[in-house]
Protein backbone atom coordinates (compact mmCIF):
# COMPACT_ATOMS: atom_id res chain seq x y z
CA UNK A 1 0.00 0.00 0.00
CA UNK A 2 1.24 3.16 -0.52
CA UNK A 3 0.78 5.70 2.15
CA UNK A 4 -1.42 8.36 2.41
CA UNK A 5 0.22 12.18 1.71
CA UNK A 6 -1.27 15.08 4.71
CA UNK A 7 -1.93 18.44 1.99
CA UNK A 8 0.08 21.18 3.58
CA UNK A 9 0.07 24.98 2.86
CA UNK A 10 3.10 26.63 2.85
CA UNK A 11 3.69 30.46 1.67
CA UNK A 12 7.23 31.02 2.83
CA UNK A 13 10.81 29.38 1.39
CA UNK A 14 13.32 28.42 3.48
CA UNK A 15 15.58 31.87 2.66
CA UNK A 16 12.92 34.14 3.70
CA UNK A 17 12.00 32.51 6.78
CA UNK A 18 15.85 32.85 7.73
CA UNK A 19 15.75 36.17 6.36
CA UNK A 20 12.83 36.90 8.89
CA UNK A 21 13.98 35.49 12.09
CA UNK A 22 17.54 37.58 11.46
CA UNK A 23 15.97 40.82 11.32
CA UNK A 24 13.94 39.96 14.59
CA UNK A 25 16.77 38.72 16.47
CA UNK A 26 18.49 42.24 15.21
CA UNK A 27 15.69 44.40 16.05
CA UNK A 28 15.03 42.32 19.60
CA UNK A 29 18.90 43.21 20.08
CA UNK A 30 19.41 46.79 19.09
CA UNK A 31 16.18 48.70 19.19
CA UNK A 32 14.75 46.32 22.18
CA UNK A 33 11.39 45.72 23.56
CA UNK A 34 9.42 48.02 26.19
CA UNK A 35 8.86 46.21 28.98
CA UNK A 36 6.69 48.04 31.85
CA UNK A 37 6.91 44.90 34.48
CA UNK A 38 9.81 45.12 36.68
CA UNK A 39 9.74 41.70 37.72
CA UNK A 40 10.86 40.95 34.43
CA UNK A 41 13.12 43.65 33.77
CA UNK A 42 15.39 42.23 36.65
CA UNK A 43 15.10 38.83 35.18
CA UNK A 44 16.43 40.08 32.11
CA UNK A 45 19.02 42.54 33.79
CA UNK A 46 20.25 38.85 35.52
CA UNK A 47 20.51 37.15 32.25
CA UNK A 48 23.19 39.97 31.35
CA UNK A 49 20.97 42.10 29.26
CA UNK A 50 21.18 45.71 28.59
CA UNK A 51 17.73 47.66 29.67
CA UNK A 52 17.55 51.38 29.24
CA UNK A 53 16.36 53.42 32.20
CA UNK A 54 13.75 55.10 32.95
CA UNK A 55 12.14 54.01 29.22
CA UNK A 56 12.24 50.12 30.31
CA UNK A 57 13.69 49.32 27.15
CA UNK A 58 15.12 45.67 27.30
CA UNK A 59 17.57 44.73 24.72
CA UNK A 60 17.74 40.82 24.06
CA UNK A 61 20.54 38.93 22.11
CA UNK A 62 20.00 36.15 20.24
CA UNK A 63 22.15 34.04 22.57
CA UNK A 64 19.54 34.71 24.83
CA UNK A 65 16.62 33.63 22.62
CA UNK A 66 18.71 30.33 21.09
CA UNK A 67 19.02 29.60 25.28
CA UNK A 68 15.16 30.38 25.60
CA UNK A 69 14.32 28.27 22.81
CA UNK A 70 16.78 25.21 23.63
CA UNK A 71 14.20 25.01 26.48
CA UNK A 72 11.12 25.31 25.22
CA UNK A 73 8.62 22.33 24.80
CA UNK A 74 8.38 21.64 21.40
CA UNK A 75 4.80 20.12 22.27
CA UNK A 76 2.60 20.65 25.43
CA UNK A 77 0.01 17.97 26.46
CA UNK A 78 -3.45 19.23 27.76
CA UNK A 79 -5.82 17.25 29.71
CA UNK A 80 -9.71 17.70 30.08
CA UNK A 81 -11.49 18.03 33.28
CA UNK A 82 -11.04 14.42 34.26
CA UNK A 83 -7.29 14.25 33.40
CA UNK A 84 -7.86 11.46 31.53
CA UNK A 85 -8.21 12.73 27.87
CA UNK A 86 -5.00 13.81 26.48
CA UNK A 87 -4.49 16.99 23.65
CA UNK A 88 -1.33 16.43 21.60
CA UNK A 89 -0.31 20.81 21.27
CA UNK A 90 2.84 20.27 18.66
CA UNK A 91 3.77 18.98 15.18
CA UNK A 92 0.58 19.35 12.74
CA UNK A 93 -1.90 18.69 15.50
CA UNK A 94 -5.19 20.86 14.54
CA UNK A 95 -7.54 21.83 17.59
CA UNK A 96 -10.45 24.31 17.02
CA UNK A 97 -11.67 26.37 19.80
CA UNK A 98 -14.20 29.63 20.00
CA UNK A 99 -12.27 32.84 20.29
CA UNK A 100 -11.80 34.87 23.60
CA UNK A 101 -13.81 37.49 24.85
CA UNK A 102 -16.58 38.45 22.62
CA UNK A 103 -18.18 41.96 24.25
CA UNK A 104 -21.13 41.43 22.67
CA UNK A 105 -23.53 38.09 21.43
CA UNK A 106 -25.76 38.06 17.84
CA UNK A 107 -29.34 37.24 19.09
CA UNK A 108 -30.79 34.83 16.68
CA UNK A 109 -34.15 36.12 16.69
CA UNK A 110 -33.77 39.75 16.24
CA UNK A 111 -30.63 39.39 14.21
CA UNK A 112 -28.80 42.26 15.98
CA UNK A 113 -26.18 42.40 18.73
CA UNK A 114 -26.38 42.71 22.61
CA UNK A 115 -24.70 43.28 25.36
CA UNK A 116 -23.99 39.15 26.83
CA UNK A 117 -25.51 37.48 30.39
CA UNK A 118 -24.55 35.19 32.63
CA UNK A 119 -27.10 32.56 30.87
CA UNK A 120 -25.56 33.34 28.11
CA UNK A 121 -22.33 32.30 29.03
CA UNK A 122 -24.09 28.85 30.43
CA UNK A 123 -25.69 28.27 26.74
CA UNK A 124 -22.40 29.03 24.89
CA UNK A 125 -20.37 27.01 27.13
CA UNK A 126 -22.47 23.95 27.23
CA UNK A 127 -23.01 24.05 23.51
CA UNK A 128 -19.24 24.07 23.03
CA UNK A 129 -19.48 21.01 25.06
CA UNK A 130 -21.42 19.16 22.78
CA UNK A 131 -19.27 20.19 19.65
CA UNK A 132 -17.05 17.00 18.43
CA UNK A 133 -14.72 18.82 16.49
CA UNK A 134 -14.22 21.70 18.37
CA UNK A 135 -11.98 20.42 20.71
CA UNK A 136 -11.35 23.06 23.36
CA UNK A 137 -13.63 25.40 25.02
CA UNK A 138 -12.86 28.84 25.62
CA UNK A 139 -13.97 31.92 27.85
CA UNK A 140 -15.62 33.12 24.48
CA UNK A 141 -17.73 35.98 26.64
CA UNK A 142 -17.90 38.49 28.51
CA UNK A 143 -21.02 38.82 30.95
CA UNK A 144 -22.28 42.50 31.15
CA UNK A 145 -23.99 41.10 34.88
CA UNK A 146 -20.46 41.47 36.39
CA UNK A 147 -18.17 44.27 37.00
CA UNK A 148 -15.35 44.35 34.12
CA UNK A 149 -12.58 43.99 37.03
CA UNK A 150 -13.51 40.54 37.65
CA UNK A 151 -15.09 39.31 34.38
CA UNK A 152 -12.05 37.20 33.56
CA UNK A 153 -12.24 35.03 36.62
CA UNK A 154 -16.44 34.81 36.30
CA UNK A 155 -15.63 33.39 32.55
CA UNK A 156 -13.65 30.35 33.85
CA UNK A 157 -15.97 30.10 36.95
CA UNK A 158 -18.61 29.25 34.36
CA UNK A 159 -16.49 27.40 31.61
CA UNK A 160 -15.05 24.98 34.57
CA UNK A 161 -18.74 24.21 36.08
CA UNK A 162 -20.19 23.14 32.30
CA UNK A 163 -17.50 21.62 30.26
CA UNK A 164 -15.16 19.00 30.58
CA UNK A 165 -12.50 20.28 27.76
CA UNK A 166 -9.40 21.93 28.53
CA UNK A 167 -9.67 25.58 27.85
CA UNK A 168 -8.08 28.42 26.36
CA UNK A 169 -8.70 32.26 28.52
CA UNK A 170 -6.25 34.84 29.69
CA UNK A 171 -6.63 37.25 32.73
CA UNK A 172 -7.82 40.84 32.11
CA UNK A 173 -6.19 42.29 35.74
CA UNK A 174 -3.10 41.16 37.10
CA UNK A 175 -5.49 40.13 40.86
CA UNK A 176 -7.19 37.66 38.49
CA UNK A 177 -4.72 35.15 38.04
CA UNK A 178 -4.42 34.69 41.36
CA UNK A 179 -8.82 33.46 41.71
CA UNK A 180 -7.83 31.51 38.29
CA UNK A 181 -5.24 29.31 39.37
CA UNK A 182 -7.02 28.53 42.48
CA UNK A 183 -10.28 27.40 40.80
CA UNK A 184 -7.94 25.30 38.24
CA UNK A 185 -6.26 23.85 41.68
CA UNK A 186 -9.27 22.96 42.89
CA UNK A 187 -10.81 21.33 39.87
CA UNK A 188 -7.43 19.27 39.16
CA UNK A 189 -6.89 18.34 42.91
CA UNK A 190 -3.24 20.40 43.56
CA UNK A 191 -0.54 22.69 42.10
CA UNK A 192 1.52 19.79 41.67
CA UNK A 193 -1.70 17.71 39.06
CA UNK A 194 -2.67 20.90 37.49
CA UNK A 195 1.17 21.37 36.51
CA UNK A 196 1.54 18.05 35.15
CA UNK A 197 -1.70 17.99 33.49
CA UNK A 198 -2.59 21.43 32.12
CA UNK A 199 -6.11 22.51 31.76
CA UNK A 200 -6.34 26.10 30.68
CA UNK A 201 -4.46 27.82 28.43
CA UNK A 202 -3.56 31.46 29.07
CA UNK A 203 -3.42 34.28 26.46
CA UNK A 204 -1.21 37.19 26.82
CA UNK A 205 -1.01 40.13 24.21
CA UNK A 206 2.27 42.16 23.35
CA UNK A 207 1.02 46.14 22.78
CA UNK A 208 2.21 46.21 19.29
CA UNK A 209 4.81 47.43 18.18
CA UNK A 210 7.34 45.56 20.44
CA UNK A 211 5.82 46.36 24.16
CA UNK A 212 4.67 44.00 27.12
CA UNK A 213 2.42 45.77 29.47
CA UNK A 214 2.91 45.26 33.14
CA UNK A 215 -0.70 43.04 32.88
CA UNK A 216 0.54 40.51 30.24
CA UNK A 217 4.04 40.56 31.50
CA UNK A 218 3.05 39.43 34.93
CA UNK A 219 0.66 37.08 33.29
CA UNK A 220 3.40 35.43 31.40
CA UNK A 221 5.61 35.18 34.54
CA UNK A 222 2.88 33.78 37.07
CA UNK A 223 1.68 31.27 33.82
CA UNK A 224 5.48 30.12 33.66
CA UNK A 225 6.05 29.16 37.46
CA UNK A 226 2.63 27.55 37.38
CA UNK A 227 3.36 25.45 34.68
CA UNK A 228 0.27 26.68 32.72
CA UNK A 229 1.08 27.26 28.87
CA UNK A 230 0.71 30.90 27.82
CA UNK A 231 0.02 31.69 24.30
CA UNK A 232 1.58 34.89 22.83
CA UNK A 233 -0.86 37.01 20.80
CA UNK A 234 1.10 39.37 18.98
CA UNK A 235 -1.87 41.68 17.18
CA UNK A 236 0.03 43.83 14.60
CA UNK A 237 -2.24 45.81 12.06
CA UNK A 238 -0.23 46.35 9.06
CA UNK A 239 0.52 50.08 8.24
CA UNK A 240 -1.08 51.25 11.19
CA UNK A 241 0.68 49.00 14.13
CA UNK A 242 3.05 47.40 12.56
CA UNK A 243 5.08 47.57 8.40
CA UNK A 244 2.09 47.94 5.81
CA UNK A 245 4.32 44.25 3.79
CA UNK A 246 3.64 40.85 5.20
CA UNK A 247 6.85 40.03 5.82
CA UNK A 248 7.67 43.32 7.73
CA UNK A 249 4.40 42.48 10.04
CA UNK A 250 6.38 38.85 10.16
CA UNK A 251 9.08 40.27 11.69
CA UNK A 252 7.63 42.02 14.14
CA UNK A 253 5.48 39.43 14.85
CA UNK A 254 8.82 36.96 15.48
CA UNK A 255 10.08 39.86 17.29
CA UNK A 256 7.30 40.47 19.75
CA UNK A 257 6.37 36.80 20.36
CA UNK A 258 10.76 35.66 20.93
CA UNK A 259 10.87 38.45 23.62
CA UNK A 260 7.53 36.88 25.41
CA UNK A 261 9.28 33.28 25.04
CA UNK A 262 12.29 34.83 26.47
CA UNK A 263 10.66 36.14 29.52
CA UNK A 264 8.35 33.01 30.24
CA UNK A 265 12.08 30.90 30.14
CA UNK A 266 13.68 33.19 32.02
CA UNK A 267 11.02 32.65 34.66
CA UNK A 268 10.93 29.36 34.86
CA UNK A 269 13.04 27.07 32.36
CA UNK A 270 11.22 24.57 30.43
CA UNK A 271 7.50 26.90 30.40
CA UNK A 272 5.19 25.82 28.13
CA UNK A 273 4.87 28.64 25.45
CA UNK A 274 2.95 28.39 22.43
CA UNK A 275 3.65 31.09 19.24
CA UNK A 276 0.59 32.61 18.35
CA UNK A 277 -1.13 35.82 17.52
CA UNK A 278 -4.46 37.63 15.98
CA UNK A 279 -2.19 40.28 13.80
CA UNK A 280 -4.64 41.58 10.66
CA UNK A 281 -4.53 43.29 7.84
CA UNK A 282 -5.94 47.18 8.39
CA UNK A 283 -8.42 47.94 5.80
CA UNK A 284 -7.40 52.43 5.71
CA UNK A 285 -10.53 53.42 4.18
CA UNK A 286 -12.65 51.74 6.95
CA UNK A 287 -10.67 51.96 9.76
CA UNK A 288 -11.04 48.47 10.82
CA UNK A 289 -9.22 45.19 11.41
CA UNK A 290 -10.60 42.37 8.89
CA UNK A 291 -9.85 39.13 10.23
CA UNK A 292 -11.82 37.85 7.40
CA UNK A 293 -9.31 38.83 4.52
CA UNK A 294 -7.17 37.19 2.58
CA UNK A 295 -4.22 39.09 3.66
CA UNK A 296 -4.80 37.93 7.16
CA UNK A 297 -4.87 34.57 7.00
CA UNK A 298 -1.58 34.70 5.11
CA UNK A 299 -0.11 36.37 7.70
CA UNK A 300 -1.23 33.84 10.01
CA UNK A 301 -0.55 30.85 8.20
CA UNK A 302 3.09 32.35 7.27
CA UNK A 303 3.88 33.25 11.81
CA UNK A 304 2.58 29.46 11.97
CA UNK A 305 5.20 28.14 9.45
CA UNK A 306 7.87 30.29 11.22
CA UNK A 307 6.76 28.91 14.48
CA UNK A 308 7.33 25.23 13.25
CA UNK A 309 10.22 26.33 11.83
CA UNK A 310 11.65 27.02 15.35
CA UNK A 311 10.06 23.75 16.32
CA UNK A 312 7.49 25.20 18.93
CA UNK A 313 3.71 25.01 19.36
CA UNK A 314 1.39 27.43 17.52
CA UNK A 315 -2.04 29.07 17.36
CA UNK A 316 -4.18 31.64 15.10
CA UNK A 317 -7.13 33.23 15.07
CA UNK A 318 -8.65 31.71 11.86
CA UNK A 319 -12.20 30.44 10.76
CA UNK A 320 -14.19 33.56 11.83
CA UNK A 321 -16.02 36.41 9.98
CA UNK A 322 -16.23 40.26 9.91
CA UNK A 323 -19.85 39.81 8.81
CA UNK A 324 -22.91 41.25 11.20
CA UNK A 325 -24.83 37.82 10.55
CA UNK A 326 -24.93 34.74 9.30
CA UNK A 327 -24.57 35.41 5.96
CA UNK A 328 -22.52 34.43 2.98
CA UNK A 329 -19.71 36.56 3.97
CA UNK A 330 -19.71 34.86 7.19
CA UNK A 331 -19.71 31.06 5.65
CA UNK A 332 -16.98 31.71 3.27
CA UNK A 333 -14.55 33.63 5.15
CA UNK A 334 -14.89 31.30 8.43
CA UNK A 335 -14.79 27.96 5.82
CA UNK A 336 -11.47 29.87 4.33
CA UNK A 337 -9.76 30.98 7.07
CA UNK A 338 -10.80 27.16 8.25
CA UNK A 339 -9.32 25.05 5.65
CA UNK A 340 -6.06 27.61 5.45
CA UNK A 341 -5.12 26.87 9.10
CA UNK A 342 -5.89 23.13 9.14
CA UNK A 343 -3.56 22.79 5.88
CA UNK A 344 -1.04 25.01 7.83
CA UNK A 345 -1.40 22.45 11.00
CA UNK A 346 -1.95 25.13 13.15
CA UNK A 347 -2.25 23.61 16.53
CA UNK A 348 -4.60 25.91 18.63
CA UNK A 349 -6.64 27.83 15.85
CA UNK A 350 -9.45 30.14 17.57
CA UNK A 351 -12.15 31.82 16.18
CA UNK A 352 -15.16 29.45 15.54
CA UNK A 353 -18.42 31.41 16.39
CA UNK A 354 -16.65 34.52 16.15
CA UNK A 355 -17.82 37.97 13.99
CA UNK A 356 -17.41 41.55 13.84
CA UNK A 357 -13.95 41.64 13.91
CA UNK A 358 -13.88 39.44 16.92
CA UNK A 359 -16.07 41.23 19.14
CA UNK A 360 -18.96 39.34 18.47
CA UNK A 361 -19.62 35.62 19.18
CA UNK A 362 -23.30 33.86 17.55
CA UNK A 363 -23.95 30.29 19.21
CA UNK A 364 -25.92 29.63 15.56
CA UNK A 365 -22.50 30.86 14.19
CA UNK A 366 -20.49 28.42 16.12
CA UNK A 367 -22.92 25.27 15.28
CA UNK A 368 -22.13 26.51 11.23
CA UNK A 369 -18.49 26.81 12.17
CA UNK A 370 -18.43 23.20 13.28
CA UNK A 371 -19.19 21.82 9.98
CA UNK A 372 -16.26 24.05 8.99
CA UNK A 373 -14.16 22.33 11.03
CA UNK A 374 -15.45 18.48 10.36
CA UNK A 375 -14.87 19.86 6.65
CA UNK A 376 -11.32 20.87 7.41
CA UNK A 377 -10.34 18.02 9.31
CA UNK A 378 -11.81 15.77 6.87
CA UNK A 379 -9.13 17.07 4.30
CA UNK A 380 -6.12 17.49 6.24
CA UNK A 381 -7.13 13.42 7.12
CA UNK A 382 -5.93 13.01 3.39
CA UNK A 383 -6.82 9.90 0.72
CA UNK A 384 -5.85 7.33 1.53
CA UNK A 385 -5.67 4.03 -1.11
CA UNK A 386 -8.60 1.48 0.44
CA UNK A 387 -7.61 -1.70 -1.60
CA UNK A 388 -5.11 -3.53 -3.19
CA UNK A 389 -5.86 -2.92 -6.56
CA UNK A 390 -7.22 -0.22 -6.29
CA UNK A 391 -10.36 -0.24 -8.45
CA UNK A 392 -9.98 -3.27 -10.86
CA UNK A 393 -11.53 -6.05 -9.01
CA UNK A 394 -14.95 -4.13 -9.15
CA UNK A 395 -15.00 -4.19 -13.24
CA UNK A 396 -14.38 -7.87 -13.29
CA UNK A 397 -17.65 -8.85 -13.77
CA UNK A 398 -18.42 -5.37 -15.13
CA UNK A 399 -22.49 -5.67 -17.23
CA UNK A 400 -25.04 -3.27 -18.52
CA UNK A 401 -27.02 -2.25 -15.95
CA UNK A 402 -24.35 -2.49 -13.20
CA UNK A 403 -24.84 -0.06 -9.49
CA UNK A 404 -22.34 0.31 -7.78
CA UNK A 405 -25.11 1.16 -4.65
CA UNK A 406 -25.74 -2.62 -4.18
CA UNK A 407 -21.68 -3.80 -4.07
CA UNK A 408 -20.32 -4.77 -0.39
CA UNK A 409 -17.28 -2.61 -0.93
CA UNK A 410 -19.82 0.35 -1.03
CA UNK A 411 -20.94 -0.59 2.27
CA UNK A 412 -17.87 -1.97 3.31
CA UNK A 413 -15.86 1.97 3.02
CA UNK A 414 -18.84 4.49 2.76
CA UNK A 415 -19.09 5.37 6.35
CA UNK A 416 -15.12 5.52 6.40
CA UNK A 417 -14.76 7.79 3.13
CA UNK A 418 -17.31 10.45 3.73
CA UNK A 419 -18.27 12.37 6.34
CA UNK A 420 -22.09 13.67 7.28
CA UNK A 421 -22.67 16.96 8.34
CA UNK A 422 -25.92 18.15 10.73
CA UNK A 423 -26.90 21.09 9.36
CA UNK A 424 -25.30 21.34 5.89
CA UNK A 425 -28.28 21.32 3.52
CA UNK A 426 -27.90 18.24 0.90
CA UNK A 427 -31.69 17.96 0.11
CA UNK A 428 -33.53 18.42 -3.28
CA UNK A 429 -35.39 21.45 -3.57
CA UNK A 430 -39.04 19.83 -3.03
CA UNK A 431 -37.43 18.28 0.30
CA UNK A 432 -36.19 21.42 1.41
CA UNK A 433 -39.16 23.14 0.96
CA UNK A 434 -41.13 20.55 2.37
CA UNK A 435 -39.20 20.92 5.73
CA UNK A 436 -39.91 24.94 5.68
CA UNK A 437 -37.44 26.27 3.07
CA UNK A 438 -35.37 27.06 5.78
CA UNK A 439 -31.53 28.97 5.68
CA UNK A 440 -28.80 27.43 7.77
CA UNK A 441 -28.82 29.74 10.59
CA UNK A 442 -32.46 29.01 11.25
CA UNK A 443 -31.51 25.35 11.37
CA UNK A 444 -28.42 25.95 13.45
CA UNK A 445 -31.20 28.04 16.08
CA UNK A 446 -33.13 24.46 15.87
CA UNK A 447 -30.19 22.24 16.49
CA UNK A 448 -29.19 25.04 19.08
CA UNK A 449 -32.01 24.42 21.21
CA UNK A 450 -32.42 20.33 20.16
CA UNK A 451 -28.73 19.84 21.25
CA UNK A 452 -29.18 21.83 24.59
CA UNK A 453 -32.21 19.88 25.47
CA UNK A 454 -30.51 16.59 24.49
CA UNK A 455 -27.65 17.05 26.62
CA UNK A 456 -27.86 17.75 30.36
CA UNK A 457 -25.08 19.84 31.80
CA UNK A 458 -22.04 18.14 32.58
CA UNK A 459 -21.53 19.12 35.86
CA UNK A 460 -18.83 19.13 38.26
CA UNK A 461 -19.42 17.19 41.49
CA UNK A 462 -21.00 19.19 43.96
CA UNK A 463 -17.68 19.48 46.78
CA UNK A 464 -15.71 21.12 43.53
CA UNK A 465 -18.59 23.35 42.79
CA UNK A 466 -19.10 24.75 46.06
CA UNK A 467 -15.36 25.29 46.37
CA UNK A 468 -15.28 26.78 43.17
CA UNK A 469 -18.02 29.25 44.27
CA UNK A 470 -16.38 30.34 47.30
CA UNK A 471 -13.28 31.66 45.63
CA UNK A 472 -15.45 33.55 42.92
CA UNK A 473 -17.40 35.00 45.38
CA UNK A 474 -14.30 36.29 47.69
CA UNK A 475 -13.01 37.32 44.55
CA UNK A 476 -16.19 39.29 43.87
CA UNK A 477 -16.05 40.69 47.67
CA UNK A 478 -12.74 41.45 47.32
CA UNK A 479 -14.07 43.63 44.74
CA UNK A 480 -17.30 45.14 45.93
CA UNK A 481 -19.43 42.85 45.06
CA UNK A 482 -21.95 41.59 47.66
CA UNK A 483 -22.96 38.42 45.45
CA UNK A 484 -23.52 36.56 42.08
CA UNK A 485 -26.09 36.32 39.20
CA UNK A 486 -27.76 33.14 39.63
CA UNK A 487 -26.99 30.46 37.38
CA UNK A 488 -29.72 28.03 35.44
CA UNK A 489 -27.81 25.40 35.04
CA UNK A 490 -30.63 23.62 32.58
Amino acid sequence: MIPKIRPKLKLLGDELIKNIIDEALIILEKQGVFIENSEALELLRDANMKVDEPSKRAHITPELVSDALSSTPSVIKLYDRSGEKEYIVGGDEVHFNPGSAAVTILDHSTKQERRANTQDLVRFVRLTECLEHIHFQSTGLISSDIPDIISDTYRLFIGLQFSSKPVVTGTFHIEGFKPMHEMLKAVRGSEKELSEKPLAIFDACPSPPLKWSNLTTQSLIDCARSGIPSELISMGMTGATSPITITGTLVQHVAENLSGLVICQLASKGAPVIFGGSPSSFDMRKGTTPMGAIETMMIDSAYAQIGKHLKLPTHAYMGLSDSKINDSQAGFESGIGAVLAALSGINVVSGAGMMDFESCQSLEKLLIDEEICRMAYRLIDGIIQRDEPIALNLFENFYEGFQFLTQPHTRKWYRQEHSFPKIVDRDTYDAWVSFGGKSIADRASDELEKLLKENPPFLLPEEIRQELHRIMLQDARNNGLDSLPEIIAS
